[in-house]
């Protein structure tokens, strides 16, 4: 099968949101000492660039069209985001990462529900993102499984002893959604920064003002506890007025682009602290980690799904719309002729960016020890 039969009919929605594999030039550029591998500017992209990414990728999350649009993707998605969650646990419990258990399980657990947001949400709650090595570590990883995994979801829907295992469902009947976008303008996007600028202030706010409550409570460090919640908050706050005013919201153009430029530059700034040779010790171990993960993600996905009476594609398309995010599973689905899977596989790779941090700071927070 020819690497295009991927990508045709791509959905206008469909944009990528994992540019984490550019990051590699910056690895050599840092090592070479053609850039600094420390310096002031990097601590402010890690303290201001981060929080607003989430305001910027979620401002057009509105959860009634995800939910009452997409219906069965919905709890496809449930199923697949479950069997992330499984998946890091298990993969976290049989290696060895010493102190880092959590922190790795609350990472991998984002990134392979939501995207690169999350995955920097957590890099930061973690601390982790003062690791230079392991992120690039990650980031290299990441890069080789999901194009692994990519191909393994294109191969599988042709397996005609899984196929015989769950109902058989016509998804080639309605018509790819195009989706008209509008221009940004410097007015959309002078509003559309106050947004999120101001959605990070209040969600500081409110991040402080938990830390007090657990405080009263006698909380032990209670305002580390609070900010390690402090993305989750943001994600909320976000989501109100994406699902309430989702008309206004839809408005507000560049936000998204907005995003990936300053998601390039915080993967930059980090993989200029990362050394090349902890960096290569590294990467073995975590591609065992993302191998048990992604084959209990899969066990649990069948296993699940076909107790749930969901499709093949519908499963196939809420995995990578997990795994890979919001641009391949619409892609996909078009390639496969699942018309009506098109839409759906955004909207849920949508509502992963949405749940993907939430979830992962849960996992991070309620690891054992």
């Amino acid at each position: 099968m020819p690497p295009s039969a991927f990508w045709p009919r791509r959905p206008a929605s469909a944009r990528s949101d994992r540019g984490r594999g550019r990051d590699l030039p910056g690895d050599f550029a840092a090592n070479l000492r053609i850039i600094p591998q420390s310096a002031p500017a990097y601590s402010f992209v890690f303290s201001y660039f981060v929080p607003v990414l989430i305001p910027l990728f979620l401002m057009k999350a509105d959860l009634k069209k995800i939910f009452f649009e997409t219906g069965r993707m919905t709890l496809a998605f449930g199923v697949a985001a479950l069997g992330t969650v499984l998946g890091a646990i298990a993969a976290v419990s049989v290696l060895d990462f010493g102190a880092d258990e959590a922190g790795i399980a609350g990472v991998f657990t984002a990134t392979y529900i939501g995207g690169s947001v999350n995955y920097a949400a957590l890099l930061d709650i973690t601390g982790l993102r003062a690791d230079g090595a392991f992120v690039s570590a990650a980031t290299a990883v990441d890069n080789l499984a999901s194009g692994l995994f990519l191909a393994l979801l294109a191969i599988l829907p042709g397996w005609k002893w899984l196929a015989t295992k769950f109902p058989a469902r016509d998804h080639t009947k309605g018509e790819v959604e195009a989706e008209e976008d509008g221009k940004a303008t410097a007015a959309t996007l002078t509003i559309t920064i106050a947004f999120a600028l101001t959605i990070v202030a209040l969600g500081d706010m409110l991040t402080g003002l938990l830390g007090g409550l657990f405080g009263n409570l006698g909380v032990e460090d209670a305002a580390r506890q609070a900010g390690n919640w402090r993305y989750a908050i943001i994600t909320v706050l976000t989501l109100i007025p994406a699902t309430l005013m989702p008309k206004t919201m839809a408005r507000l153009h560049g936000g998204y682009e907005l995003g990936i430029g300053l998601a390039f530059v915080f993967f930059a700034a980090i993989a200029a602290g990362a050394d090349i040779p902890s960096l290569i010790q590294q990467a073995p171990l975590l591609m065992v980690l993302v191998l048990i993960l992604l084959g209990v993600h899969l066990i649990v996905l069948f296993g699940l799904g076909s107790l749930l009476r969901l499709s093949v594609p519908e499963l196939i398309t809420a995995s990578n719309a997990a795994i890979l995010g919001a641009t391949t599973a619409p892609a996909l689905a078009a390639a496969k002729g699942w018309k009506d899977l098109v839409t759906p596989g955004v909207l849920v790779g949508v509502f992963g960016y949405a749940l993907g941090t939430l979830i992962a700071t849960a996992v991070y927070q309620f690891w054992p020890g």
